[in-house]
């Protein structure tokens, strides 16, 4: 076990360091935004390639950034029940979550993207729009990130059978939204009582 959370250690300095330097991306979209809208009020002019790297820039940040999100536990769960969860039941839900859907799933989608980038690359896709970008790299971009996705599950899996084995702690240093809402959910589960007591008196 301590080779493989050693592996998932490394996976997650990999997916940090993809997801905060491609983070930056979102400054360069808005620029390139701001100034193709200048131009095009002051000077009457566009060019699709401009337009078609905005979205470029997007996926980028979107799909290289989700491993990172994932590692430091920022995706979106529904908290009204995850909070009333017990620890144990937590843990039981990650692991078929991770196990059941999100590696099979990623896994899935490497496979069929590959084959769907590999006859863009054969075609040499190019944009429809006149002036636009080739089609073929950014489509390049779907294997490369759901392969880093599945690793991230990989690793993710790795912590949490090592967490229910009592191999590792778990620890909640990011100090996320969702580390507040589940501590709000267990003290109100916890004091539910005495609320209903507050709120008589008043």
């Amino acid at each position: 076990m301590k080779q493989l959370l050693a592996l998932s250690r490394l996976i997650d300095r990999a997916s940090a360091a993809i997801g905060q330097s491609v983070a930056w991306l979102i400054v360069a979209a808005a620029i390139i935004s701001a100034l193709n809208a200048f131009v095009r009020k002051a000077f009457d002019w566009s060019q699709n390639s401009l337009l078609e790297i905005q979205w470029w820039l997007f996926a980028l940040v979107f799909l290289l950034a989700a491993p990172w999100t994932l590692a430091v536990n920022e995706h979106i769960r529904i908290d009204v029940v995850n909070s009333r969860l017990s620890v144990t039941q937590r843990n039981i839900i990650e692991l078929i979550g991770h196990a059941l859907f999100l590696v099979p799933m990623a896994a899935m989608i490497v496979y069929t993207s590959s084959i769907f980038f590999s006859n863009s690359f054969a075609q040499n896709e190019q944009s429809p729009n006149a002036g636009g970008l080739p089609l073929w790299p950014i489509k390049a971009l779907i294997p490369i990130a759901f392969a880093l996705l599945l690793a991230q599950g990989l690793s993710e899996l790795i912590k949490r059978i090592a967490i229910m084995r009592g191999e590792l702690v778990e620890t909640r240093g990011h100090a996320s939204y969702h580390d507040a809402v589940i501590g709000a959910g267990t003290d109100l589960a916890a004091g539910d009582g005495s609320a209903a007591a507050r709120d008589r008196t008043q």
